[in-house]
């Protein structure tokens, strides 16, 4: 046994000896095969530093893409010249800011108007009119101050109290509509900035049509696209503005709604106190 592990041992130390020996000296062969195989390392070196540029590139518009809307919104943004593009950024932020105030506004002054009627009939049946005016006082809204309008001209005669409560609930419905025509002229602004960025586009795109001698895609393209993109972000600012608007616009036709229901009921009222007290 110990015979048979000494052979075995032997042999793989000539099978190493060989081998070390062959490295060192290596035959022409080896040498063409050592110089292929650095030159073929050289090259992958260099395909693989082209795939890591590769990755490099597709990572960062991976994360361009990760951004979102924002960057593709920023990139849009100084492609159409940061001149038009605030314009129409601006029209946007000050229509939005007339469009938030009114939405405020609106909302605070809606209430439940039939309930305020219901006690207001109430309290004039009783004959506490005070009462009435109170409660009109403590109510926020168009429709409370309409009817203490109402309430505050009982003792005079039906014409006239009609006419006053007709003519506050005018001014009421100015007050409702107050700053919208602002919006409105921002809606009308935004394309025509856009428009007139397209305009200036085409110009910019000629002249350099002009100054090249040649028409070609490249040479074009710049001012077509700033043409295009002014067109684009002015169009979609006026159709933001435009929904709020409509908005808005419902809201006042749903207050003026309830004023004008709650000035007959409560034209009925004064009617009906008007008769007990002078019975």
């Amino acid at each position: 046994m110990k015979r048979l592990i000494a052979i075995v041992a032997m042999t793989v130390l000539t099978l190493c000896v060989q081998t070390a020996v062959a490295q060192v000296t290596p035959r022409e062969d080896t040498v063409e095969t050592v110089v292929a195989d650095t030159l073929a390392a050289d090259s992958l070196r260099a395909d693989s530093s082209a795939v890591a540029m590769d990755d490099m590139a597709l990572s960062d518009d991976l994360d361009a893409d990760a951004g979102g809307m924002h960057h593709r919104l920023k990139r849009l943004f100084i492609d159409g010249t940061p001149l038009f593009m605030s314009l129409v950024a601006l029209a946007l932020v000050l229509g939005l800011a007339f469009c938030i105030e009114r939405i405020t506004y609106l909302t605070l002054s809606e209430i439940n108007a039939k309930r305020l009627m219901r006690d207001i009939d109430a309290r004039v049946a009783e004959g506490d009119v005070e009462g009435a005016k109170q409660l009109c006082r403590d109510t926020r809204g168009p429709v409370a101050s309409v009817c203490y309008q109402g309430l505050m001209h009982i003792n005079e005669q039906m014409d006239d109290i009609e006419r006053s409560i007709y003519s506050y609930g005018s001014v009421q419905t100015a007050k409702l509509e107050k700053g919208t025509s602002w919006i409105k002229l921002f809606i009308a602004m935004a394309p025509s900035l856009g428009f007139l960025g397209t305009v200036i586009g085409m110009v910019m795109a000629f002249e350099q049509i002009q100054l090249a001698g040649d028409i070609g895609p490249t040479i074009v393209a710049s001012g077509m696209k700033v043409a295009l993109i002014t067109t684009i972000f002015g169009i979609v600012v006026a159709l933001i503005l435009q929904l709020f608007y409509s908005y808005i616009t419902s809201k006042i036709e749903h207050l003026t709604s309830q004023m004008e229901e709650s000035v007959v009921t409560l034209l009925d009222t004064i009617m009906n106190y008007k008769h007990n007290h002078h019975d």
